[in-house]
């Protein structure tokens, strides 16, 4: 793992973001996008305006994952953060997603975020809902029948939420 780097995401990355995120898509298990999703909506998808997207490489030129950083909400809801994660299916179970989402947290706390949500976790994706609990998230919400699995039909997603700072030190909302 110490070979892994994680960067900010450049433009001359995206082919290799593409191949990852055509992976998932055709897979229809983890990702609410489907193989139908353009490479211009992905890219802009990945590069949104408000989002800081990063990668995870290893050596000069292989890619292994991403994710992208943005508020969840705008106003009154931007000082939750959401994320998105992929990792290469070729470098799945050997701990870049675990990485990712180290760097993720930091990220959004040294952005000035106070929490982090999740929205739409597949709840029949053991690995990444592992992943998240140990990284100290909790399923606070569960969407039932919310996700078209491909080969499992219609099951739940989870919504799910990590405090990043004490409320209790938050700071004063600013006044209107």
């Amino acid at each position: 793992m110490k070979d892994i780097q994680i960067r900010p995401a450049t433009e001359s990355d995206f082919n290799a973001m593409w191949t990852i995120f055509q992976a998932h898509a055709a897979e229809g298990e983890t990702y609410a996008q489907d193989a139908g999703t353009s490479r211009e909506e992905t890219y802009d998808y990945w590069f949104a305006p408000e989002a800081s997207t990063y990668v995870a490489v290893r050596g000069e030129d292989r890619l292994l994952g991403m994710y992208k950083l943005q508020p969840n909400h705008v106003g009154r809801g931007a000082h939750v953060a959401n994320a998105s994660y992929m990792v290469s299916p070729n470098a799945q179970g050997v701990g870049v997603g675990h990485l990712l989402g180290e760097h993720s947290i930091g990220e959004a706390r040294r952005q000035g975020y106070l929490a982090m949500q999740f929205n739409f976790v597949v709840s029949t994706n053991n690995p990444a809902i592992h992943l998240w609990k140990r990284l100290g998230f909790s399923i606070v919400g569960t969407l039932p029948k919310a996700y078209r699995h491909r080969r499992l039909g219609y099951v739940d997603a989870y919504v799910m939420y990590k405090l990043l700072e004490d409320p209790a030190r938050w700071p004063l909302p600013e006044e209107d």
